[in-house]
């Protein structure tokens, strides 16, 4: 799994951003580039399958954060477990 640090300018409510693989070995020289340019840092890092996978965890601000704090909660599976069950159910009387 990668880790993307993001930046963005200031007051453009996330809108303007991009990140850096912290993995690349020019990232320190691009960090700083982009600093100079501006941009400030958001968030520490954001680990991720993919850049495509990064850019969805940024654009939904911290709701990644909460759902991967969830997956780590017993209670959480299985109030999920139950979730998907009762769905099923559903979709059978339905005739889905």
């Amino acid at each position: 799994m990668a880790r993307y640090q993001f930046f963005t300018i200031p007051a453009s409510n996330r809108q303007q951003y991009t990140f850096i693989d912290m993995a690349s070995p020019t990232f320190l020289i691009e960090k700083e580039a982009l600093l100079a340019q501006g941009f400030e840092v958001r968030e520490d890092f954001i680990d991720a399958q993919s850049p495509t996978e990064a850019v969805e965890k940024y654009q939904s601000g911290f709701l990644y954060v909460a759902d991967e704090i969830g997956k780590s909660d017993e209670a959480y599976a299985a109030a999920t477990a139950l979730l998907e069950a009762g769905k099923g159910l559903f979709d059978r009387k339905a005739g889905h």
